[in-house]
């Protein structure tokens, strides 16, 4: 009687989500329909290289002193901020890009090197009808299948396995996998599959025995991040874009606007960490995608401004190799304290994450003793650890903002002033960062 109610419950369930699936992918169709922002393709985009080769950083930083004026200056050489430059060049615009520290140095370096599209959004999505959470997770799929495919050198989909420990358990994260298959449609990598309990101990032999029922196995990607990011940034060179890291920003210049007789941003003054050399780089647009620095830029535009990212701390625990098989991930749903972790093979070793707790910025931040107690645990077994700054959009009513699930632009009603643009997950970055370029496209043919 018990196992047949279990069933007709997981039928109701998976019928119900099912709906709820499809029917905010009709919705997401429908607002896509209704969206104002129109995307305006460049007069001469460029679809070959300018260089075979990237130029040297002492030619890049005369292309910046030398240039009278770009189109678009993006500050930050992370992974949004190096696409941000390099679908801007490619669409004929005369782009440059500056990082204060090496390119992926930051955040954009310390991932849990996941390519993926989100099980716990899609979850989020289906259980509060957030059409943006969906949306989100529908666009990072189809984006993890692209970039598997555009650089297979540095990624390669990985399977990743869930344990169940409670009968009742495996028809619910059973419906919730095969969901998030559908949403993938013709970008799924490999369809998910049930492992009995004699094959998941096969794969992790150090998973707690007792109660164990079985496990589900579902795909997602993996790659080098840092890698990926600098192959951007190499890529926006060899298109023309003057790219230059240990480039730090000190100030924003500003001139008059014409249109409106207020002060705009037009550009940047900047300082050759490894020279002291300071000189200006004027822009048409300037973008700020410093992720969790983001408010840092913005006070030297208005030293009044709001504070509209909260940073916090993901750590990750590096421990012995032995913790996971190296074709197969893990993945734990509910820890002790509520917490969702991973435990990933990278580089013969295995990296355990992440923690979410909000914290200061640092430009090289250190996972504290508190968090790394909290994966008491496997402790005794960590040989490193490392911790990016996040962030997270600081809800606040006053800020006018347009906020797309993860990625947030401070728009100020008008071109011209200085974009920002924090949040999103990575894997979203080739796909996020067409947006802004799309905007300052604009602003070069209205002038």
């Amino acid at each position: 009687m018990a196992f047949k109610k279990a069933v007709k419950g997981t039928i109701l369930a998976g019928g119900g989500a099912l709906a709820t699936v499809l029917g905010l992918s009709q919705f997401a169709h429908y607002r896509r329909k209704q969206m104002t922002l129109a995307y305006v393709e460049a007069a001469e985009c460029i679809s070959e290289p300018v260089n075979r080769e990237p130029p040297s950083r002492e030619a890049q930083l005369l292309t910046l002193q030398n240039t009278s004026e770009f189109d678009v200056l993006v500050i930050g050489g992370g992974a949004t901020g190096c696409g941000c430059a390099l679908d801007a060049v490619t669409r004929g615009l005369k782009t440059a890009l500056v990082e204060r520290d090496d390119f992926s140095s930051g955040t954009s370096s310390r991932s849990t090197k996941l390519i993926h599209g989100g099980v716990r959004y899609l979850q989020k999505a289906i259980m509060k009808l957030d059409i943006e959470q969906y949306r989100m997770v529908k666009e990072a799929l189809h984006e993890r299948a692209n970039l598997l495919e555009i650089a297979p050198h540095l990624s390669a989909p990985l399977p990743i396995m869930l344990p169940i420990y409670k009968w009742w358990q495996l028809p619910y994260y059973w419906v919730g996998i095969k969901l998030y298959d559908l949403v993938a449609g013709s970008n799924c990598l490999r369809g998910s599959y049930v492992l009995s309990k004699s094959r998941a101990l096969e794969h992790f032999p150090m998973l707690q025995k007792d109660k164990l029922v079985g496990a589900i196995v579902y795909y997602d990607g993996q790659h080098n991040d840092a890698r990926m990011n600098l192959a951007i940034a190499l890529t926006a060179a060899r298109y023309g874009a003057a790219t230059a890291n240990y480039m730090e920003v000190l100030s924003l210049l500003k001139k008059t606007d014409p249109e409106t007789g207020k002060q705009r941003v037009s550009g940047v003054r900047c300082k050759d960490v490894l020279t002291g050399q300071e000189f200006d780089v004027r822009a048409k647009c300037v973008i700020n995608a410093t992720g969790p620095f983001t408010d840092t830029v913005r006070k030297m535009d208005d030293k009044n401004a709001t504070a509209i990212c909260q940073p916090s701390a993901g750590v990750h625990i590096v421990m012995p190799g032995y913790y996971s098989p190296e074709n197969m991930g893990l993945l734990d749903p509910a820890t002790s304290d509520g917490r969702v972790i991973f435990f990933l093979p990278w580089q013969k070793m295995t990296i355990a994450g992440t923690t979410d707790t909000p914290t200061d910025v640092t430009h090289h931040p250190i996972p504290s003793e508190e968090d790394i107690n909290k994966k008491e645990k496997i402790k005794t077994n960590t040989t490193r650890t490392f911790s990016p700054n996040t962030h997270r959009h600081n809800t606040n009513k006053n800020q006018s903002v347009l906020h797309l699930t993860h990625n947030v632009f401070n728009l100020k009603g008008h071109f011209g002033m200085l974009w920002q643009y924090f949040g999103g997950i990575l894997t979203n970055h080739c796909a996020s960062s067409c947006e802004l370029p799309t905007l300052c496209l604009k602003i070069r043919l209205r002038r």
